[in-house]
């Protein structure tokens, strides 16, 4: 009675669970072995690798993958730089300062990543704020290339997702006891040294779970490269997004998806294995 009863109440998580994550990857999954449409069909009738023998063919699609892995682990790296001072600095505020810095964080949330987005194209454009700024200034004569390449992609990207970094900080520091670090203090140990030994890895928690779910953000947003980069920075989630919208090649993009989604996969098992090697 009591398995029948936990069964039930398992029942409509398992359904959405299935519905919505399962069931659309193994569609996915399926659709990158079908064969390419003929006069404008997404797909044909057959199986085969078409699509990712075209992928890992093209050098042009082929190198958007490492091209991807390698700016979200620069994002998240940026991030994780900046998300931990800040992070605390909150643990140690008072409780009155750490609640008006904890809405400071969470802030930039209640506005869209569109305009989050397109306020960096009005930073860092040939004619934004900063050029602007600075050629009136005297400091340049022409305009810095700040947008439409991978240092205005990476940096928008880490405005974008540096409260996904600081929130897991929070959390594992917020779980260190305080007198810990003052008994290593009155012993003798210097500041360095009590990051290094006390306070990181009780963190280790935090910096893990921050930098995955950066990580995962970054190489599959597809909104803050599109505006920032100007459809030059080619990443692998804009290639999945025009080859099924625009070249309408279904099988193609899912097989882009799936191998993005194999090698994110990959990146975070390995990272999960150090990290938790050097937690212990």
């Amino acid at each position: 009675m009591r398995k029948l009863r936990s069964a039930v109440l398992i029942l409509p998580a398992a359904a959405i669970i299935f519905l919505f994550v399962v069931l659309p990857y193994v569609i996915v999954l399926v659709m990158s072995f079908r064969t390419p449409g003929a006069k404008g069909a997404p797909y044909g009738e057959g199986f085969g690798l078409e699509g990712y023998t075209q992928f890992f063919s093209e050098g042009y699609y082929a190198m958007s993958l490492p091209h991807t892995i390698l700016l979200g682990m620069v994002t998240t790296l940026v991030c994780l730089a900046l998300a931990y001072p800040v992070a605390l600095h909150i643990v140690t505020a008072s409780r009155r300062w750490r609640a008006i810095l904890y809405g400071i964080v969470l802030s930039p949330l209640l506005v869209g990543i569109v305009v989050r987005s397109y306020g960096w194209t009005i930073l860092l454009g040939n004619s934004g704020v900063i050029n602007a700024t600075l050629m009136q200034m005297g400091l340049i004569q022409r305009p810095l290339p700040l947008m439409y390449n991978n240092f205005g992609v990476a940096l928008a990207l880490a405005h974008v997702f540096l409260p996904f970094m600081v929130l897991p900080l929070l959390s594992a520091l917020q779980s260190m006891d305080p007198a810990v670090a003052q008994a290593a203090r009155s012993l003798g140990a210097r500041r360095f040294t009590i990051f290094r030994r006390v306070t990181f890895p009780v963190s280790m928690p935090g910096v893990q779970a921050g930098c995955i779910l950066v990580f995962v953000l970054a190489i599959s947003s597809y909104v803050t490269p599109a505006l920032v980069g100007g459809m030059r920075v080619k990443t692998t989630t804009l290639l999945v997004v025009d080859a099924l919208i625009d070249q309408f090649q279904w099988p193609f993009g899912s097989a882009m998806a799936l191998t993005l989604a194999a090698a994110a996969g990959l990146v975070v098992f390995v990272f999960a294995r150090l990290t938790r090697m050097e937690w212990k």
